[in-house]
């Protein structure tokens, strides 16, 4: 394994076990109520979206209890955005006015989330957009996304895009020098020929590994949600970044490199249809649906961070809170089949799904069986015991008469006798700890 391999494996060990995270996009976007592409989609100019700036005055702002609702829904870490593709910064950049120290809000973000999130021990990240509407130096006319990509006034507009760059750079130089410890930086996102060195990735990198050794940090500045980048390679690029981020999609099978290693990668989902707060996106996931797609993200060795996108008042909408809150109702049974745990080289079963850690193998039971439940893929294994993860209450090897149709198979049940069709103790997700001898 490379150099660049094994200095990744040392950085990502935490992330790898804590497994589930909290995505915060948050910013003047939520003032329209359309997301966070509103500018984009509706092609506002940017002296337009600034006037947004001054009605930005969150009176509800209480990261703390975004903390609390992150911590109580078993979530290890966040990330927030220090700055979206509106260009309009959270933190107190000396590099612009189009920041929320310079509006009626009047705060750092940045620094009263970071310390919300700190005192409730949850490792606290930052998102970064490479991509800026609104500075001058940023290609408009013919971008794939700029607002004024079709805008004729700007077909001859020159940028100077260096001059961007060193803006660009110095902003995530503030962030790596001015807010403490960040363990994680997730940047978006790279296409098209605005990927790599278009960036100055190296130097960039170079930068943030000098000032933050121990962050880690995406793949998306050569890449987005579309694809892996130079992940797979032996020898990648110093930007290559440490870990996948799949957008909106969970992987077959997880990723592996070309030398057939497990790429880590963490599935980037929202609760609704969006990122950013859309008033009218009622689209809600159920938390049953969430917790199956976070048991399935870890056995195949990956990671969910579950977005919230709170309103103009700070805000975070009553059902995001209500699904995190049941999240947490179940995860403060069955954590320990989650954290520290991933894939466990053994088939999946057609009622769920199994996760692993060391010898402690957990059966995901999202499907009521009739009859036995049959513990696929473990006839040649040797169990030391069994019991239902939220009581500890000891199950056993069942024996019933119509087994015997499956030799050598290994079977367990609920019911007395054996044979009996019963519901499942926790219809969302009932987890069997299987002891491995």
């Amino acid at each position: 394994m490379g150099t660049h391999k094994n200095e990744r494996n040392k950085r990502i060990s935490w992330f790898q076990d804590a497994r589930f995270g909290m995505f915060i996009h948050w910013g003047l976007y939520s003032i329209p109520a359309k997301g966070e592409w509103i500018q984009s989609a509706e092609k506002i100019s940017a002296e337009e979206y600034e006037k947004y700036a001054q009605h930005f005055k969150p009176d509800f702002f209480d990261p703390s209890e975004w903390a609390r609702l992150a911590k109580r829904a078993g979530m290890k870490y966040a990330v927030f955005t220090a700055k979206h593709h509106d260009g309009f910064c959270l933190f107190d950049s000396k590099t612009t006015n189009f920041k929320s120290t310079a509006c009626p809000a009047g705060k750092d973000f940045v620094k009263e989330y970071l310390e919300a999130f700190r005192k409730e021990g949850i490792k606290a990240g930052l998102y970064y957009s490479l991509l800026d509407w609104h500075h001058p130096d940023y290609p408009h006319f013919g971008d794939r996304h700029h607002p004024m990509r079709d805008n004729e006034a700007y077909r001859n507009r020159h940028h100077e895009f260096s001059c961007y760059l060193d803006y660009m750079h110095e902003q995530v130089r503030e962030l790596c020098t001015n807010y403490g410890d960040i363990p994680l930086l997730w940047f978006d996102f790279s296409y098209g020929k605005m990927s790599g060195e278009m960036w100055r990735a190296k130097d960039l990198i170079k930068m943030v590994r000098s000032l933050q050794p121990n962050a880690i940090i995406n793949n998306r500045l050569e890449a987005s949600g579309e694809s892996l980048g130079s992940l797979v390679l032996e020898d990648p690029p110093e930007y290559v970044g440490d870990f996948a981020s799949p957008e909106q999609i969970i992987p077959k099978n997880g990723f592996l490199d070309n030398e057939n290693n497990p790429i880590p990668w963490e599935a980037c989902l929202t609760m609704n249809n969006h990122w950013g707060y859309v008033a009218s996106d009622s689209t809600w996931k159920t938390s049953e649906q969430l917790i199956h797609k976070l048991v399935e993200c870890v056995s195949k060795g990956g990671n969910m961070i579950l977005n919230v996108g709170p309103d103009a008042r700070g805000q975070i909408p009553k059902q995001s809170e209500s699904i995190l809150n049941e999240i947490g109702d179940w995860m403060q049974k069955n954590e320990a089949s989650v954290y520290g745990c991933g894939a466990a080289s053994i088939e999946k079963p057609e009622w769920g799904w199994y996760t692993r850690q060391g010898k402690n193998l957990y059966a995901h039971v999202l499907e009521a069986p009739i009859g036995p439940l049959y513990l696929s893929g473990l006839k040649e294994y040797n169990i030391k015991r069994m019991c239902l993860l939220r009581d500890e209450s000891e199950l056993r090897i069942a024996s019933a008469w119509n087994t015997s149709l499956f030799p050598g198979e290994k079977f367990t049940s609920l019911a007395e006798p054996p044979e009996f069709t019963y519901p499942l103790p926790d219809p969302r997700d009932t987890v069997i700890r299987i002891e491995l001898l």
